[in-house]
């Protein structure tokens, strides 16, 4: 089974709800053709984040993809939304099945 495998990147973005269009506007310049988004609550540095209303909404996206995609993508997130917004960015290494669809 571990020669069907691909390596691919996994980014989450933990992100305030309106950034939503804007980002997957970005995803669809980028190239990149498929993403996940959820909501998400919990407390950090800065607050509470519990959904009750829309200002306090948070939201979680996730893009499989490849190195040079993913590099492309953190270096627009750092140069146009770090500053302004309370971004959580992580990135994991993962392998995927079916290689052919990010």
């Amino acid at each position: 089974m571990a020669s069907k495998l691909h390596p691919r990147q996994l980014l989450t973005i933990i992100c305030e709800a309106d950034l939503e269009r804007q980002l997957v506007s970005e995803f669809h310049r980028l190239g990149i053709g498929g993403h996940t988004i959820t909501d998400a609550r919990g407390q950090g540095k800065h607050g509470d984040r519990d959904g009750l209303w829309p200002a306090s909404a948070n939201i979680r996206i996730e893009v499989l993809c490849e190195s040079a995609v993913l590099d492309a993508l953190l270096t627009l997130l750092e140069q146009h939304y770090f500053k302004s917004y309370g971004l959580v960015v992580f990135v994991s290494e993962v392998s995927v099945l079916r290689g052919d669809r990010f």
